[in-house]
């Protein structure tokens, strides 16, 4: 069994966690809290490493609190075990980002080979269903990975772009996504596409922000996704030939915007 002590904080080591990301603010309340009182002990291989509390040592740290309460492991555990309480102990708390819980899932999967998504449900205490989609961002194209990782997107957006086996298809809907389009619509953009139907879902303006940092943006009365696919494709053209007549991007602009005065 475990055995619960109390350690200075120079006892304890870290290595990499399920949790990539911490908040000072949010720390700062976490340790004022547990001046008062530690609710949870962190958890520990018998040489200190942490496995579960990183969070609560951080915390301990950056309000100057002199020790931990800790558990520590009757054994070393293996990197599988340490992942699977990391994972069981934050996989719950809404202040897990869906990309860090995606990474846990996934690493886990990597670390055990013969493993099914049963099994990992089953040592999460998971749902089967939850795993799926908590997974489904390895499916998705390396635009969509980014974007969760940005939380520009969630783990519902990449279940339902995990389902379209094209690349473009991905792509299309990750556009309709950041152009603001709601998880309604996203699905059932995605329902159309594996159905062969026409995007049909129509917004004011369509906006990809691209990995530069620029701003692409198709506007109008009311646009479809396969409607502003189509007008980029012209706009290229339009481009494209503007640079074999020597235009730069300015002189392009003022020649598009006498065009449009003139129509």
């Amino acid at each position: 069994m475990p055995q619960l002590v109390s350690k200075p904080l120079n006892w304890f080591k870290t290595n990499p966690q399920v949790r990539k990301t911490f908040d000072e603010a949010d720390l700062h309340r976490l340790g004022e809290s547990l001046k008062v009182k530690q609710l949870l002990p962190v958890l520990c291989q018998p040489d200190g490493t942490l496995i579960a509390g990183e969070r609560r040592y951080r915390a301990a740290k950056l309000v100057g609190l002199p020790s931990l309460e800790v558990k520590i492991a009757d054994e070393t555990l293996s990197d599988s075990q340490i992942r699977i309480w990391q994972l069981t102990e934050n996989m719950q708390r809404a202040d897990l980002s869906g990309h860090e819980k995606w990474l846990g899932c996934a690493e886990l999967m990597c670390m055990n080979p013969g493993w099914a998504l049963k099994d990992l449900a089953e040592h999460l205490h998971l749902d089967p269903s939850m795993v799926t989609r908590l997974l489904s961002p390895s499916r998705t194209s390396t635009a969509w990975q980014e974007a969760l990782a940005a939380g520009k997107v969630g783990i519902s957006d990449c279940y339902a772009a995990s389902k379209l086996t094209e690349a473009a298809e991905q792509a299309a809907m990750l556009v309709l996504k950041l152009s603001g389009a709601s998880r309604d619509s996203i699905e059932q953009a995605g329902r159309k596409s594996r159905t062969g139907t026409a995007t049909a879902v129509r917004v004011q303006k369509v906006r990809c922000v691209l990995p530069n940092g620029v701003n692409v943006v198709v506007s109008g009365e009311g646009v479809s996704l396969d409607e502003s696919i189509e007008a980029l494709g012209l706009a290229i053209k339009e481009m494209r030939r503007a640079k074999e007549l020597g235009y730069t991007a300015k002189t392009f602009a003022a020649a598009m915007k006498d065009k449009a005065n003139a129509g």
